[in-house]
């Protein structure tokens, strides 16, 4: 293995980023592989905002291999651990690590335990994609160590798959197409992206966060139950699913913004109908929820155009598209004048994300909140409940680019010489 004895470690960092579908996947055909029962797109958010950053180490002085989440050791039992695992071993070839000196064999890999470490900048199983981003990054950072290289286009998004479903679609940025496939063995259910995250430069993301609390339905257990018993859902994935998909590719396209508002907020509003049809019913939205729908359903109408999508996944936070960045300044404007922070919450902590936003509304303080006028189409009508505090936070963001590695040295999760975590160390 180039170096003799146990002594050395070889590392690799990479980071990818959670992604929100448009056009929802909801049901599985076949469990074990996480086939879906319908393609899906999503678009993929700014890893500067929402991401994992995972570390990887592999050393023939490592007992087993051992996996932490947000600092916390996990069991690597897991079938789906395991899954992504064997499945980049088997594709390991030989390696040279350019900072060690290490050479190690496409044999050797087996012989070879790894530790992992990966971390979430976003809350985890609140309805934001983190199994998404989490496992798109464990494949990727993996394929970085073990030297895999695509033997097919979306090879390693097949994998990704075997982890959480929409992690294929987390490798790659922009738009992105999960397509379901129909091979038994799941070859061809892989994602491809369908535009750069440069190619709709105007839109803006924000996101309300109603909860960062874990779900009280796993996604998982969800799409079981709704397979199991809801009609609509089988309705929605054979007959209306496929023309949504190439109503879709085509607006993202031509950057439509009407047609894509009209699409992911109907695709989000049938999504969750499917989780009310089916039984017992499951029910991701909650009454602020509700509101945040409200607030956009009534600017829409009263615009006489979409200014701004939503959509929610399997969870009650709200992702909210601006069709641009003037847009998102009245949408910040809305939000924070029917949501507002608790008294003692700085501006800056209750927006977070891209900051550009926050200083085009030239918001500096809870002060400049008073400032905002009352929303045109609220005039004369009954005001909304405010209650404040009732959102956790808010994020703005953008669509941003696939997985990618992390060189610098600061950046790691595991020390580089014992392979354990860092906080362990200090």
């Amino acid at each position: 293995m180039g170096k003799e004895g146990n002594e050395w470690v070889v590392t690799r960092t990479g980071r990818a980023p959670s992604n929100i579908a448009v056009i929802k996947y909801w049901g599985k055909r076949d469990e074990k592989l996480i086939l879906p029962i319908n393609s899906s797109i999503s678009v993929t958010l700014d890893p500067a905002h929402l991401s994992a950053t995972t570390t990887v180490s592999a050393s023939p002085a490592f007992e087993s291999d051992r996996l932490w989440l947000n600092g916390k050791e996990v069991s690597m039992e897991g079938v789906r651990y395991k899954n992504c695992l064997r499945e980049m071993r088997a594709r390991a070839t030989d390696m040279v690590d350019e900072r060690t000196g290490v050479t190690i064999r496409k044999q050797d890999w087996a012989n070879v335990h790894v530790h992992i470490a990966s971390e979430n900048n976003f809350p985890t199983a609140a309805g934001l994609a983190s199994s998404a981003a989490g496992f798109a990054c464990l494949v990727f950072t993996l394929a970085q160590l073990f030297g895999v290289k695509e033997t097919y286009e979306g090879e390693l998004s097949a994998i990704a798959r075997l982890g959480s479903g929409s992690a294929c679609r987390s490798l790659y940025g922009g738009f992105v197409k999960w397509n379901m496939g129909q091979d038994v063995d799941g070859k061809d259910s892989i994602a491809t992206q369908l535009a750069e995250h440069t190619h709709w430069d105007d839109l803006v993301i924000i996101i309300a966060v109603v909860s960062s609390q874990q779900k009280e339905t796993s996604s998982t257990a969800g799409m079981q139950e709704s397979v199991r018993t809801s009609p609509l859902l089988h309705f929605r994935a054979q007959e209306v699913v496929p023309q949504r998909i190439k109503q879709m590719e085509e607006a993202v396209k031509t950057c439509d913004f009407e047609e894509f508002a009209k699409l992911t907020c109907a695709d989000s509003n049938q999504f969750h109908a499917t989780c009310l049809d089916t039984s017992p019913p499951i029910f991701y939205l909650n009454d602020t929820s509700r509101r945040l729908i409200g607030l956009v359903e009534r600017w829409n109408r009263f615009a006489g155009k979409p200014q701004v999508a939503y959509t929610f996944d399997a969870g009650p936070n709200a992702v909210m598209f601006a069709r641009d960045q003037e847009v998102a300044v009245l949408l910040l404007q809305r939000l924070l004048f029917q949501f507002p922070p608790l008294p003692d919450v700085e501006l800056s902590s209750y927006v977070v994300g891209d900051q550009s936003v926050l200083k085009s509304a030239q918001l500096d303080s809870q002060q400049d909140l008073q400032t905002i006028p009352v929303p045109a189409e609220m005039a004369g009508a009954v005001m909304p409940l405010r209650t404040p505090g009732e959102l956790g936070y808010i994020i703005c963001t953008r669509p941003g680019q696939g997985a990618y590695v992390l060189n610098a040295d600061n950046v790691g999760l595991l020390d580089p010489i014992s392979g354990l975590p860092l906080q362990l160390h200090q």
